[in-house]
């Protein structure tokens, strides 16, 4: 959650840049996914918990039909018409918000012109979902602004579809749904077809820098290459998978509609490939309800073996690890206290979870780090993170 200092910076930000005092102060946290990948886009079950980083928004009516914006952390600046919301090629990062404000307008909802002064402490493409944290803090922002009756679950998807349809990223809606969900202290089960969604205490975990069980996220510093082309290419293999399975199991849509036994019928019948692919979806999603099983008798013990399992299927089955990934995974494992770890997020770059004792996370950042840099000569970021609530008004 935010601190005070840091709302105070940002609302004396919105003062220097418009002279003026905000009505309206919000946040909405980023995230990391603990377990549950890949199986977004194949109607399939996600682990999120929403994190201690976040994006703040201040904002204020203005008398007419205009948006300015001011991101703090890049000191840009741009400005659109309510009338007439474009891309603006220059100012790429303001789609986001701009995405938002269109999605608002095409359902029905009445906005007047505002000013607004974003910050936030997400790192930008570590894979933590800045871009969702952005949307959902905007759309917070906004809501509260005008006063628009527009629950968090309506939110989540409104943001999903400015960053499908004005954006234009094919993300799925795991995102926005633990940014603007998220409890305290739980992770967020959610079922990517239903859209159901279920409280899972953390039970044994606490907040940084107390005696529990901590989830620390590790940066590797790689910056996520061949994600577009790769995602659209097992996208397209699960494709494959259900097409040819549905000749045997009649009535499937999807991969969550197959169990591994009856996968492993049909192995012989379906390519090499093709196999591994739809195996680490299926397994992936039997982990995620072991997972929830796991947590709700607070047994992390077996939560982090099932994480380990996970990073195993990525790296072997869908083939989206790379090798600073693993090499951060070893070294976080061969840490006494760290119960389980795993890359999580799309693949090719970005970050690992573990789950560490709260007595190992002192050596854990001693030597993780060390051991990275030393096999790779890159310098990773660690973030011990606590479970938050999702997206708030704060002033």
């Amino acid at each position: 959650m935010a601190t005070m200092d840091a709302v105070e910076r940002l609302r004396q930000n919105f003062r220097e840049q418009f002279g003026a005092q905000p009505e309206v102060t919000a946040r909405a946290p980023g995230r990391v996914n603990l377990i549950g990948e890949h199986t977004d886009y194949n109607d399939g079950f996600v682990l999120p918990v929403a994190i201690d980083r976040e994006v703040r928004v201040s904002a204020r009516r203005r008398s007419d039909s205009e948006v300015h914006l001011f991101a703090a952390n890049f000191e840009r600046r741009t400005v659109f018409h309510l009338e007439d919301v474009q891309h603006h090629p220059k100012e790429r990062w303001s789609h986001y918000q701009r995405g938002v404000v269109l999605m608002l307008q095409r359902r029905g909802y009445k906005l007047g012109g505002f000013e607004a002064v974003i910050d936030g402490d997400v790192p930008s493409g570590a894979g933590l979902s800045s871009s969702a944290a952005v949307e959902v803090a905007m759309g917070t922002a906004i809501t509260a602004l005008f006063g628009l009756d527009v629950e968090p679950v309506q939110l989540a998807l409104l943001c999903q579809e400015a960053e499908n349809e004005f954006v234009g990223v094919n993300c799925g809606i795991m995102d926005q749904f633990i940014s603007a969900l998220g409890r305290r202290d739980h992770a967020l089960f959610l079922d990517c077809r239903s859209l159901e969604t279920r409280q899972v205490p953390l039970r044994g975990a606490s907040g940084a820098g107390e005696a529990g069980t901590q989830i620390v996220v590790s940066d590797t510093a790689v910056k996520r290459g061949l994600v577009d082309s790769e995602y659209n290419r097992r996208r397209a293999e699960c494709e494959e998978a259900v097409r040819r399975l549905s000749q045997w199991l009649p009535g499937i849509t999807a991969l969550r509609d197959v169990t591994p036994e009856r996968l492993e019928q049909h192995a012989a019948e379906l390519p090499e490939v093709v196999w591994r692919r739809a195996r680490h979806v299926v397994t992936e999603n039997a982990r995620v309800l072991a997972s929830v099983d796991a947590l709700l008798s607070g047994d992390l013990t077996s939560f982090g073996r099932l994480m380990d399992e996970s990073h195993a299927s990525l790296r072997n089955d869908y083939e989206v690890s790379v090798p600073q990934l693993d090499v951060l995974v070893t070294a976080a494992r061969s840490i006494p206290g760290v119960l389980g770890s795993r890359m999580t997020g799309a693949g090719f770059g970005g970050c690992t979870v573990s789950l560490v004792q709260g007595e190992a996370v002192a050596e854990f950042e001693r030597q993780v780090p060390r051991a990275y840099r030393a096999q790779t000569g890159l310098d990773p970021s660690i973030y011990v993170c606590r479970p938050v609530d999702g997206a708030s008004v704060l002033v």
